[in-house]
Order: C-alpha cells, then structure tokens, then sequence
C-alpha cells in the first residue's frame, strides 16, 4: 500500500519523529544517565560504581515498562534484546522476556479500516468471520474465519502502524551514532549490527506479502516430511497487510500436561524439533526464526506445526559450513574445533584468551548436555569471568547479522526444550543428527577420514615448516648471535642432523595415529601403506642414533669444555 492509504496517520511525518524523538529521549534519559553513573561514579572523575543485582532487576524493569510505554516498535527491540544475551546482563534478559507474550489485541473498530482497504467489506471476504480476535502481536492480530466451507486464519496489521514505526526508526537511527561514540568499543560493532537486524526484521515482518512467499519456501522444504506442518496460504484472500492461511489446529508446545494427556512424549517433541531446525539451518539454510511458544503447536500426531514466518534466516553455503564445523566440535567433544569455528565465523576475537574462552565454551557444552548447576556454582563462575574479562562490553564475542538469528532461535529454543525435557541433552541429539546425515560429508565415517586427512595435512605441513623453521635456527648460529656457534663450528652436520630427527619423530608418531584410524574405518590398503612408511621412517631414526651416537657425545663434550674455560 503506498503512503496515501485511508488507514494512514495524516499527521505529518516530519512533526511525527519530532515528537517521538522528544519522547523516546525523555523516556530513556534517566537510564542512560544511571547506566553512566556506573562507569564513572560522578560521571566526569571516581571509580565505577558497584552495580548490585538489585540495581540490575530495578534497571531492568524501568526499561521493560518504558519499552511498553513507547508502543509496538519498541516492544519489538524488547522482544530481539531478549534473545540477545550478548548484548544484555541476564537480569534484564529475565525481565524482557515476558514480552513474548502476546500482546492485548486492539478492538476490531481500529482494525477494520486496515482490512477493508486490503479486501473490502468483510462480509463479502468471508462466509463468516469472528471479530474478536484470536491473539495480539506487537505489529498485528489473528482472527479466525470461514472461507469457501473451510476454517482460516487472518492476520492483520495494526492501522498506522508503517508509518509509525518508520518514524521511530528514523529517531534509532538518529540516536544510534551518539549511542556508538559512548558505547564501549567491544559493544559498537554489536550495537551497529543489532541495529541493522531491526530495521531489516520489522520492515520485513509489515510486509505479508513477503511473508507469504518466506513461508511457502520453507513449506517446500518440508513437503515430504510428515512431522512437520505449516498453513498454506489463501492467496486471493492475502495483501501486503492482510494475510490468510488455512487454520492448522494444535496444543502449544509448552502445554506439558496436555501433551500427556494426548499420549505426545514431551522428549520426542524436542528431538523432533531440533532435527527439524537442524535441516533448516545447515541443509535448507532458510529458517524459521521466530521459535517462541506461542508460534509453535503439536498436533495429535506428533507434527509440529509452524506459525507466523514474519522472520526467517537466510545463511549462504560458506556460512552453513562453518556452522556445520561448529556441530562437528561438539559431536566430537573438540572444543578447540568449537572455538575455531566461531574465529572463522567472525563471531569471536581471534586474539580472545583462548583458555579463557575453553572454560566459557566448556559451561555451555556441559550445559547444552543438560548438566544442572547450583545457583552459587554459576555466581561463582560469573564472578571468575568478570575478573578475568571486566564489562560485558569487553566480550570478545561479535556477532553478524545472520548468526545473531541463529544466537536468537537457540535462544528460544533452549527455554522451549527445558520446559519439555529438563534433562534433555543437546549435544547427544547433534551428535545422532551429524552421524545419521548421509549427505556424504556428515556421516560418521566422512567425519572421521575428514578428520584423518587433516591430520595428514598437518603432519605434511609440518615437514615442510621444521627444517625450514631449523635452517633459521642455523642462520642465527652462523651469524654468531648464540653460544650454539661453537656446536655448530666444532661439527655443522650436528644441528642438521637433530632438525631431521625432530621431523622423523613427528612424522613416526602422527604416522602411527593415522594407521590406527584408517584400520578402524576399514582402509586397509591406505593404511598398509602408512604402515609401511612410519616403519621405514622408524628404522630411519634408530640408525641416526646408532651410528652417530659417538661422534654427537664428543661433540657436546667439547662444546662443554669450551664454555667452562671462558667462564674461568
């Protein structure tokens, strides 16, 4: 709909952002100054302030009731800042999490002007249609209706609600870069980009008709899979601001007790829907993000039915592969591959305290495998972290567009599955998805000879890099810089030889690993011929020591005799 639509605010634009830049301002004053007393006790000189946990909850509600105050556009940066623990002390993610929730419909007067200048009169839409309306979101409403003898639902969007929520983008916008120049340096970068998914996410989410074409392509991923469901979309009943699907009953995911009652196990829901996403994220590489309870339902045969694609992720083939690394890691147990993958992602530091970061990523594997914590075990660790890190602003963790989507679905996801299985084991359920994925390079074996031919590479890698890295050592020594310049003067053969040794000895016992595997995984020739060649290169070093055993031991003595008689 273009902007002189009858449902439009006639208010100017311009007057329009002024006066929500007056109020947004007003609104968020207080908090920013308290959050700059914290940093600088009298803002311009003093230590940091001590921030209590009850400081944090008393903060965190402010902000929760301003976002309210402040109307759908900001209750939708509620909604994404509560799925970003990168960006937010966990108190205020608790806090913002009960929006959520759905939001208290508007009365259907409001409404019917926006539908009728999509559809016309509703009574010639529809055979019938319920004016009350089903649920309430930040940007529209649900109704249920009859069409054509069959049940549908009709998502509406809130009158005005473009022209509101492009004048409070122009105030983000405006605000954004006095934001940045105050804002930490590790939080700038994290800070642009959340930004950016904003703008991106809620202008898409006020387009149907985008939405429409985003849930049919993910609905034909799925065309073959029975345990998934997703509504089909009424297209001669849809617009730009009004959207009809079939009406796809179902008990909400987190309604335990009446998942029993209908004889769903809870624990196979949640291996259902992490392999469903899992598809989704490193097969499809389109996926629903948007997982809150209120957007997902079981029905009675155990299909989980998708609702509202308003948000969806997009990653390319590279990005998909380097989350798929990231599934590997933890399959295996590696978290140094862990680590690397977020290094390759963009979405750590290289030059993060990689022990550091070993401790984090080890808490959330054992996390992810549903160990439970003690309350005093996690203040503890946090309070190590912060010692050993500072601010929150100072994590290494940068996170793009595309994997903040992801950091936001596993976000939701986690809630969802504790709810239905407080011991369900994430990294259990990865590991059987990357080990029955027959995609040829996800199978258990694929993994394995991946991991052996990595290995192999290494070892050639570093045959190459030692006598190169021992032919530097040599030309130090015969530059005279170090008291080697007299082994090397008295027999120059010496140094060279222990480089060879060296790389035999790495050779041999890298030799020996890749054997084991390749007799595991059923490579018998491949591994004879390793075989073959660690032996060679065994009998090889054992002979350097036999035959130039004497000649190196007078060498040394030498060398050694030198040295005491300059020191004298």
């Amino acid at each position: 709909m273009s902007a002189s639509d009858p449902v439009d605010d006639p208010e100017p634009n311009s007057r329009r952002t002024l006066r929500r830049f007056v109020a947004v301002v007003r609104t968020f004053l207080p908090l920013a100054f308290a959050l700059a007393r914290d940093r600088r006790r009298f803002l311009l000189f003093g230590r940091r302030r001590v921030v209590t946990a009850e400081d944090q909850q008393r903060r965190a509600a402010y902000l929760l009731d301003a976002l309210l105050d402040l109307g759908p556009t900001f209750v939708k940066v509620g909604q994404i800042l509560s799925t970003r623990p990168d960006v937010l002390p966990p108190a205020y993610i608790e806090e913002l999490s009960s929006l959520q929730d759905e939001v208290p419909p508007e009365p259907w007067e409001s409404i019917q002007p926006v539908f009728e200048s999509a559809l016309g009169p509703v009574e010639e839409a529809f055979d019938e249609f319920d004016r009350e309306a089903m649920s309430g979101a930040s940007l529209g409403q649900v109704y249920t209706a009859t069409y054509e003898g069959q049940r549908v639902a009709v998502k509406v969007l809130r009158p005005n609600i473009r022209e509101r929520v492009e004048s409070d983008l122009v105030v983000v916008e405006t605000l954004l870069p006095l934001l940045l120049r105050f804002a930490p340096p590790g939080q700038q970068f994290t800070m642009e980009n959340l930004a950016d998914e904003f703008a991106t996410t809620i202008r898409g989410e006020m387009n149907y008709e985008a939405e429409a074409a985003r849930l049919r392509e993910v609905r034909e991923n799925f065309s073959d899979d029975d345990e998934v469901t997703i509504p089909p979309v009424i297209e001669e009943r849809s617009s730009t601001r009004v959207l009809t699907m079939e009406y796809v009953e179902g008990t909400k995911i987190t309604d335990v007790s009446e998942l029993a009652s209908r004889g769903i196990d809870p624990t196979e829901v949640v291996e259902r829907l992490s392999r469903i996403y899992f598809q989704m994220i490193v097969n499809d590489g389109v996926f629903h993000a948007d997982p809150h309870p209120g957007n997902l339902s079981v029905q009675d045969d155990g299909a989980i039915v998708f609702y509202d694609f308003g948000v969806v992720g997009r990653l390319s083939e590279s990005r998909r592969e380097q989350v798929l690394d990231f599934y590997v890691g933890l399959a295996t147990d590696d978290i140094d591959r862990v680590i690397d993958a977020f290094i390759e992602m963009g979405a750590l530091d290289p030059e993060a305290d990689r022990q550091l970061m070993r401790e984090v990523f080890g808490l959330v594997v054992e996390q992810l495998e549903g160990q439970p914590f003690e309350q005093e075990q996690i203040q503890q660790y946090i309070r190590e972290f912060q010692a050993a890190v500072g601010d929150i602003s100072d994590f290494p963790f940068r996170l793009p567009q595309d994997l903040a989507l992801i950091v936001r679905v596993t976000t939701v996801l986690e809630g969802v599955t504790r709810t239905l299985d407080g011991e369900f084991n994430f990294i259990e359920t990865v590991t059987d998805l990357v080990r029955e994925t027959d995609s040829g390079d996800l199978a258990a074996t694929d993994i394995a000879r991946d991991e052996i031919e990595t290995l192999v590479e290494t070892t050639v890698e570093a045959f190459v890099r030692v006598p190169t890295k021992g032919e530097d050592a040599l030309s130090t020594v015969i530059r005279g810089d170090t008291a080697l310049t007299f082994l090397y003067r008295e027999d120059p053969s010496v140094l060279r030889k222990l480089v060879a040794r060296i790389a035999l000895g790495i050779g041999i016992g890298v030799g020996g690993l890749v054997t084991s595997g390749l007799v595991a995984f059923g490579a018998p020739v491949a591994a004879a011929g390793t075989g073959i060649g660690t032996g060679v290169a065994g009998v090889v070093l054992w002979r350097s020591f036999r035959t130039q055993r004497n000649r190196t031991v007078v060498a040394g003595a030498k060398v050694a005799e030198r040295s005491v008689t300059r020191k004298r």
